[in-house]
């Protein structure tokens, strides 16, 4: 394959400094990068709905990574091999196993739980990673944007209503999803640092096509046209996603930018009712908005202190 020389292929290509992580520049494009990723993800949790109708979730996992992996195919003959080369393959491999993990808990619960409900159960996605980048990656978290983090996991309290509704594994599972996508996050934002964000994403694919395949031949269903045509359309925008998250990273601090994942709960629920005629219940929309302001806060609070830094 060609390796233009003009090309930056190891490392990440350089950043604006007026664009970096701390900066209001950074941080505005962080956070549009996010909701970008946002929309291509509500985009993707209607497709997998849809295709459960035919096949079981492992295998649209499975289908969804080789066709989001076909899809980066261009990319690499663009690039050659040389845009592969990392010095962090371990955690690149790490990654793509908890990501197997994460896709699995939160496809399976896309296809068995209320669109809007799944989607603000796993809304906890933005707690684990506050937490997580002020444990991890030593990324400077005040006390107010932990007692906004402490008040939107009450949020996802009054979801699940317990000791008034019996808590089941299903309802769990959108939380335990969020946890390994927060693992697979903190990962990204460390890799970011370092590595080409187009390469971080092709390893994730390339890394879950194989693990995926292997649960998916148990559950193997030949999909109609149609439903096939869904899971192209699901690999395509996941692989269009996933670019959006990396270089959200790249811009400002994990802990900053995952608030800007709640804009997919006002999306889903209205394509889940459009669709589905599903309606979130009132414990729904009151935990989500507990929830949502405190992201709310979270985001107005860390512009206000870069605004101060500059």
């Amino acid at each position: 394959m060609p390796n233009p020389p003009h090309l930056p292929v190891q490392g990440p290509p350089a950043l604006d400094a007026s664009a970096a992580p701390g900066t209001r520049r950074g941080f505005v494009l962080g956070a549009a990068y996010m909701a970008l990723a946002s929309l291509c993800f509500t985009i993707m949790n209607l497709l997998i709905r849809e295709a459960a109708s035919e096949l079981d979730p492992l295998q649209i996992a499975f289908l969804r990574n080789i066709f989001a992996l076909i899809a980066m195919l261009p990319w690499l003959w663009h690039v050659g091999f040389d845009g592969l080369r990392t010095k962090r393959l371990g955690l690149q491999l790490t990654r793509g196993v908890i990501s197997f993990i994460a896709m699995a808990l939160w496809f399976t619960s896309v296809t068995v739980l209320p669109l809007a409900e799944a989607v603000a159960l796993n809304f906890t996605l933005p707690l684990f990673v506050t937490a997580g980048a002020a444990l991890f990656l030593a990324e400077r978290v005040g006390m107010r944007r932990w007692a906004a983090t402490a008040i939107g996991f009450l949020g996802t309290l009054v979801i699940l209503r317990p000791g008034f509704e019996v808590v089941t594994l299903v309802s769990m599972l959108p939380i335990f999803a969020a946890l390994a996508m927060a693992t697979t996050s903190l990962i990204v934002k460390s890799l970011s640092g370092t590595e080409n964000p187009n390469a971080i994403v092709f390893y994730m694919n390339l890394m879950l096509t194989p693990i995926s395949l292997v649960p998916a031949l148990f559950v193997w269903r030949w999909p109609s046209w149609y439903v096939l045509g869904l899971t192209v359309a699901l690999g395509v925008l996941a692989m269009i996603a996933h670019m959006f998250f990396t270089r959200a990273y790249r811009h400002a601090d994990a802990s900053a930018i995952m608030p800007f994942e709640y804009l997919r709960l006002p999306l889903i629920a209205a394509a889940a009712y459009l669709l589905y005629t599903e309606i979130p219940d009132s414990w729904t929309w009151a935990g989500a908005a507990i929830i949502i302001g405190s992201a709310l806060y979270i985001a107005h609070r860390e512009a206000r202190v870069r605004a101060v830094r500059r």
